[in-house]
């Protein structure tokens, strides 16, 4: 139990690291601790000593701030991607002006 709280203060301490530069390089470590923590979980089996549920009870209140740091790291991912993909979008748009415009009845000149 004591390396499964190692490993949620990782996750904590990487989740924290949001800068885009070395993002790439904190997901795989996310996806490598969370790993290691599945191996972990099939580790702990009853019956437990008054210790260990004391330990347990304290997992239980850090796994609550691992998971609410994962889905802000998340959110943040997604906001980024949905920037990134808006600023494309009005790169096109400059880019060709017109493209959107609907062309229903208008009238075209077809004598130039």
């Amino acid at each position: 139990m004591i390396r499964w709280q190692e490993t949620a203060q990782q996750l904590l301490s990487a989740t924290s690291r949001t800068e885009e530069e070395h993002r790439d390089a904190a997901i795989d470590e996310i996806n490598g601790l969370l790993d290691e923590r599945d191996a972990l979980q099939t580790e702990i089996v009853a019956p437990f000593t008054s210790e260990e549920e004391e330990l347990g009870k304290e997992l239980v209140t850090l796994e609550k701030q691992v998971a609410a740091a994962l889905a802000a790291y998340m959110k943040l991912i997604r906001s980024d991607i949905t920037a990134a993909q808006s600023k494309k979008e009005h790169v096109k748009s400059y880019v060709n002006p017109y493209g959107k415009v609907a062309r229903d009845g208008t009238f075209y000149d077809t004598k130039q």
